[in-house]
């Protein structure tokens, strides 16, 4: 797993944290509880990725791939 992919996780549950927040307040229970199942997932994989990049990567590797993933989102969104 990639930067790129830990980003793009980390995006998704916050988008999916967003969501669960706002059926909560609705009073969406079983639909804030099904957006809360999928953050967990998304954080998760976010986290998987980023140990791999620990080990992986050097800090000097991290900072650049963290820019290039940071930039390519903001691009796609």
């Amino acid at each position: 797993m990639s930067l790129d992919e830990a980003a793009r996780q980390l995006k998704m549950a916050a988008h999916d944290a967003q969501v669960s927040f706002d059926c909560v307040g609705l009073g969406d229970l079983a639909r804030a509880q099904e957006h809360a199942v999928t953050l967990r997932a998304a954080a998760d994989a976010a986290l998987t990725a980023l140990g791999r990049a620990l080990e992986d990567l050097s800090p000097q590797e991290a900072r650049s791939a963290g820019e290039d993933a940071v930039t390519a989102l903001a691009e796609d969104g």
